[in-house]
C-alpha cells in the first residue's frame, strides 16, 4: 500500500474519508479502502466507534473496492 504523506492527505477532499467530518480513514484507492475496513473494525471492537460508523465506513469502502 502506498503511504499518504501529509500534503497528499491534506489535498484529499472530505468525501474520500470514511469519517469526513474528522478526516479519518482516507480511501483514495483500493488499498486504503481495505485498510480502512480493517482499522474501523479494530476501533469498533475497542469501543472507539459506533456500530453505525463501522457500517458507514464498511459501506463506503465496499463501494470503492467494487469499483463504484
Amino acid at each position: 500500500m502506498s503511504k499518504l504523506n501529509a500534503a497528499e492527505r491534506s489535498a484529499l477532499p472530505k468525501k474520500e474519508f470514511g469519517m469526513p467530518s474528522e478526516r479519518k480513514y482516507p480511501m483514495p484507492d483500493n488499498d486504503h479502502a481495505a485498510n480502512a475496513k480493517a482499522r474501523a473494525s479494530q476501533q469498533y471492537n475497542k469501543g472507539h466507534i459506533s456500530l453505525e460508523m463501522l457500517h458507514n465506513i464498511d459501506s463506503k469502502a465496499d463501494n470503492i473496492l467494487k469499483g463504484k
